[in-house]
């Protein structure tokens, strides 16, 4: 088997390639793509750069081209849920993309013809996740985390996102890589740890925090891959 490890930063997936052995890279598509073992098990890395296209390119690269059977996204969010402090883990039940808009259409935010509003992360993926956080004693969040090529600093805009789609996590990549892989047949998981509260303070906190956040979602990450 062979495992997709994806971040958007390179900051999010450092503290992962620092655990890996037999370590080795390629460039290709205008990025680099690492290889090696974690736990024995053949991984691929890679960080996308930040946003929704770039976060499709590279997932489906790693789909078609570096043959990977199971994505799994770590890195970091905003909140949109009070309960969810900076540092929290959330993993995603489903997600979706908040800026998708054709509303004049009379479609419903975020969806498009023959697409789906809503994409549901793979449930044994989730389950792993549930008995690792178990193992660890670590609070593991559940929820909707909303996609969208902006960075929210905006109460009014996170409001808005979190009553459309009774989202509590909101972040640039998430949705678009579950279309991906949803549409090729891969089944993905998606953990996100909170680095800002996705309002005026956001740029601050998301500064801040986004290293110690980074980390604690990469560490998980690898605790997942010794039980898969």
């Amino acid at each position: 088997m062979i495992i997709g490890i994806l971040g958007a930063m390179r900051e999010e997936i450092e503290p992962i390639l620092k655990l890996t052995t037999s370590l080795s890279s390629m460039n290709y598509g205008e990025n680099i793509y690492y290889f090696g073992k974690i736990y024995n098990q053949n991984v691929v890395i890679a960080y996308s750069k930040i946003g929704k296209v770039f976060s499709s390119l590279t997932a489906s690269i790693m789909i078609e081209k570096f043959k990977i059977q199971k994505m799994l996204f770590s890195g970091v969010a905003g909140s949109l849920n009070k309960n969810l402090k900076i540092g929290d883990l959330i993993r995603a039940s489903s997600l979706c993309q908040h800026d998708l808009d054709i509303s004049a259409f009379g479609h419903p935010f975020g969806f498009v013809p023959e697409g789906s509003r809503f994409i549901d992360s793979d449930n044994l993926l989730n389950q792993i996740a549930d008995e690792v956080a178990k193992n660890l004693n670590i609070n593991l969040n559940i929820g909707i985390i909303a996609t969208g090529d902006q960075f929210v600093a905006d109460k009014s805009r996170k409001e808005w996102v979190k009553n459309n789609f009774n989202a509590d996590a909101i972040e640039m990549e998430g949705g678009a890589v579950a279309t991906i892989c949803k549409s090729l047949g891969v089944p993905f998981f998606v953990l996100r740890a909170i680095s800002d509260s996705a309002d005026e303070e956001a740029g601050i906190d998301f500064d801040s925090f986004l290293n110690e956040s980074a980390k604690k979602s990469a560490d998980f990450i690898v605790s997942m891959i010794e039980k898969i």
